[in-house]
């Protein structure tokens, strides 16, 4: 399989498995696991022909490791990133670093100073441990600019980390007085 269709995969599993899994009538329980026999089956429905294998190849080589499997391999989530309402990762509360970080643009430096980093229409506020990470994500939108965040004393006044299986902390919110806004 080349880098092409690992990346078309990996694009429509992310819709399915964060999004919108009604594109195919995909059912997902609570925790996000969804059926691999059902999601290879109704994807055909939509063209999308893949096997188990290259499902295999596509969590094993995806560059953010957004996906994984079950033990046995029947069933695959989105590790994060989830737009849908009440799916419940099963993550639990850890302490984080004393900075992590948050990439995005200028254009929206303003409205976080205003409202702090809010997770809009997912399920958390995306951070990284460091600055490369979050250069590549605020890089997608334009010229970057990397906001640090003190996770300690967010952590120390209440707030709550997660961190998911692929990597990406998360938390509910990310107050402004907690975001220095140095270039």
């Amino acid at each position: 399989m080349n880098e092409k269709e690992i990346k078309r995969i990996s694009k429509f599993l992310s819709l399915l498995l964060r999004h919108q899994p009604e594109t195919i009538g995909l059912n997902l329980d609570e925790n996000g696991w969804a059926d691999v026999e059902e999601l290879i089956n109704k994807s055909k429905k939509r063209r999308m022909y893949f096997s188990l294998s290259d499902l295999e190849v596509v969590v094993a080589e995806n560059d953010k490791q957004r996906f994984s499997f079950n033990e046995d391999k029947t069933k695959i989530r989105a590790n994060q990133g989830h737009s849908i309402k009440n799916i419940n990762l099963e993550l639990e509360a850890i302490e984080p670093p004393e900075y992590l970080y948050h990439g995005t643009v200028a254009k929206f430096i303003e409205p976080i100073k205003a409202t702090g980093l809010q997770k809009m229409n997912r399920q958390h506020v995306h951070l990284s441990e460091d600055r490369e990470t979050a250069t590549k994500v605020g890089s997608r939108r334009g010229k970057p600019f990397i906001l640090s965040i003190n996770s300690g004393l967010m952590f120390r006044e209440g707030y709550e980390f997660y961190k998911s299986k692929n990597g990406v902390w998360l938390t509910d919110q990310v107050p402004s007085k907690f975001i220095e806004f140095k270039k």
